[in-house]
């Protein structure tokens, strides 16, 4: 089986699975090639449904996670969107699909190692002029360009960070895994004027979010 087919294969079991149900989830995640964001010594492994190696010590989500964190967020067409913890790029092209030519995604990843070759990677798949990848402490989020329609963080956080919360537009939605540095939930927050919903959707496991407001 070709890796093509492997996608194809993966995705029909996301879907089967429950994992993924938007049309425009399942639509991104069939254009964009996984295998463009591993190292070169995992492609064979590129539609496995579980994380990688990327290199620095950090991982690219299974492929079931990150199709469940784009579903909880509820892109639209149109949004500005902020990523923490970048890695190489592959959730950060699936969002810049979803909120098409109008919307941009500004991805945060503190090594830049790791964000060179995320450039390198949205390059090739023709996303540039809709991400940009941003060296720096995703922790304190990337106020020059606030307010955002959607934050999304891809690292284990001790709490939600309170400069995200304040970056994020009135009526939008921030999605972060928070608790300890080996267990935490998925939790949803919606922000509606001064006050804070939030929604937990269970258990996960990321690398920690290291910087001023996640683990020192």
């Amino acid at each position: 089986m070709g890796l093509v087919d492997e996608r194809e294969a993966l995705i029909d079991s996301l879907i089967r699975n429950q994992y993924i149900s938007k049309a425009e989830v399942i639509r991104a995640m069939r254009k964009i090639q996984r295998h463009f964001f591993v190292p070169d010594h995992l492609k064979s492994a590129a539609y496995y449904d579980h994380p990688l190696q990327i290199g620095e010590g950090q991982t690219i989500s299974a492929p079931h996670m990150v199709g469940i964190m784009l579903e909880r967020l509820d892109l639209k067409k149109g949004q500005k969107v902020l990523e923490v913890g970048g890695g190489s790029g592959y959730h950060a092209a699936l969002t810049a699909e979803i909120v098409g030519e109008e919307g941009h995604v500004y991805s945060m990843e503190r090594i830049e190692r790791l964000a060179k070759r995320a450039e390198a990677n949205i390059k090739r798949c023709e996303l540039d002029k809709r991400v940009t990848i941003v060296v720096g402490d995703g922790s304190c989020g990337l106020k020059e360009h606030a307010p955002y329609d959607r934050i999304f963080i891809t690292c284990a956080s001790p709490g939600i960070p309170q400069p995200l919360i304040d970056q994020l537009k009135d009526g939008g939605k921030l999605l972060i895994p928070s608790g300890s540095i080996y267990f935490q939930d998925l939790i949803l927050c919606e922000k509606k004027g001064k006050k804070i919903t939030k929604k937990n959707y269970g258990g996960c496991v990321f690398v920690p979010l290291i910087g001023e407001h996640g683990f020192h």
